[in-house]
């Protein structure tokens, strides 16, 4: 699997890189905060949207401390998705959230 640090995710962003940003954790934990580009799809949900997420893009994927996004990341590889995990999650994010 691949992974992107949350300094890397930073840093794209800044840019102004066109990346796709999937945060996996559950409302009440978005609702603290999460980075503005990242579109909120719960872990739990991800099976039955998967049609939202176009196939020809790489999308970094998103929770509090990296476990759900692997998950996320394991299950959209076996669908053929391109994904990449952000290690440490938002536990690591130090960047702007909105």
């Amino acid at each position: 699997m691949k992974e992107i640090s949350p300094q890397e995710v930073e840093k794209l962003l800044e840019e102004n890189k066109d990346i796709s940003l999937i945060d996996v954790r559950e409302h009440d934990e978005v609702a603290q905060g999460k980075i503005s580009k990242a579109k909120h799809i719960p872990l739990g949900e991800i099976p039955e949207r998967l049609n939202e997420l176009p196939k020809d893009k790489e999308h970094i994927m998103i929770c509090r401390s990296g476990g759900r996004s692997g998950k996320a990341c394991e299950y959209m590889q076996e669908q053929g998705y391109k994904v990449v995990n952000m290690t440490g999650g938002m536990l690591k994010w130090e960047g702007k959230k909105e």
